[in-house]
């Protein structure tokens, strides 16, 4: 049964950490949200726990498989009769940590296919309502597609990858479809996880005092940085990468 919304997203990887964050924010902004989640448990668990916010819909999805991906949106579009935002979310790090000579092609394939393939699988299926209206794509990527640690190739290629792709997608969709992404730093999504791994914080002064801005980021931080991405106040804003990480990519170190 289709209920009208004055807007409605699609956030992939809500069920936890910045999704779960970036849906509770759109839902306290008047948005109808689309839990997009593999896992069962953290996205029943989040539309449940934000059904007193808003209008709120779990849809199991895969994004490595297309046609789940398609199947959400026509959920999404088929439960609130619109489509206004995309948040591609969804991601995974593994094979972070694995040396070079080590890293099995299966491991490769699974996080470009997640955090890379996964995001144009999604802008594919949703374009033609984002298209009518006239709405946004928010990609989530990383400031690991700016610089790295030893041992990130998989995870570090797939952000980068989503930078270029947010350019390429800003250029072939306007001006109907605004198209931007957030680099999240370093931030702390403990008490975002689904209940039963969720764990206490484990931060120092130290982890706060190396960020220019004085402490280690939050889920919320991100959150509303793809509200502003999302909305109207951003209508000349299409193209971009926003660095949100406490100033930590313009610190020089030296040893």
């Amino acid at each position: 049964m289709t209920m009208p919304a004055k807007k409605c997203a699609v956030v992939t990887g809500a069920g936890q950490g910045i999704g779960r964050a970036a849906a509770r924010a759109l839902l306290e902004n008047g948005w109808a949200v689309v839990v997009a989640e593999l896992d069962r448990e953290a996205g029943e668990e989040t539309a449940a726990e934000y059904a007193s916010l808003g209008p709120v819909l779990f849809h199991q999805t895969d994004v490595r498989d297309e046609a789940q991906v398609a199947a959400a949106v026509a959920d999404a579009v088929g439960r609130f009769g619109r489509l206004d935002g995309l948040v591609n979310n969804a991601g995974i790090a593994k094979a972070r940590n694995v040396k070079l000579t080590e890293l099995a092609l299966a491991d490769w394939n699974q996080v470009i296919e997640t955090n890379l393939t996964g995001s144009f699988l999604c802008a594919k299926h949703a374009v033609p309502h984002l298209k009518r209206a006239r709405g946004a794509i928010v990609n989530i990527a990383s400031t690991r597609a700016l610089m790295s640690e030893a041992d990130t190739e998989a995870y570090a290629a797939s952000k980068g990858g989503l930078v270029a792709l947010t350019h390429a997608l800003a250029l072939s969709l306007g001006p109907e479809v605004r198209v931007n992404c957030i680099s999240p730093g370093w931030v702390d999504a403990t008490g975002w996880k689904k209940k039963r791994a969720r764990d206490p914080a484990k931060l120092s002064k130290a982890d706060h005092a190396q960020h220019p801005a004085g402490r280690v980021g939050t889920p919320e931080d991100i959150a509303e940085a793809v509200l502003y991405l999302l909305g109207d106040k951003s209508g000349f804003v299409t193209g971009v990468n926003l660095v949100v990480d406490g100033g930590m990519t313009k610190k020089m170190i030296y040893v």
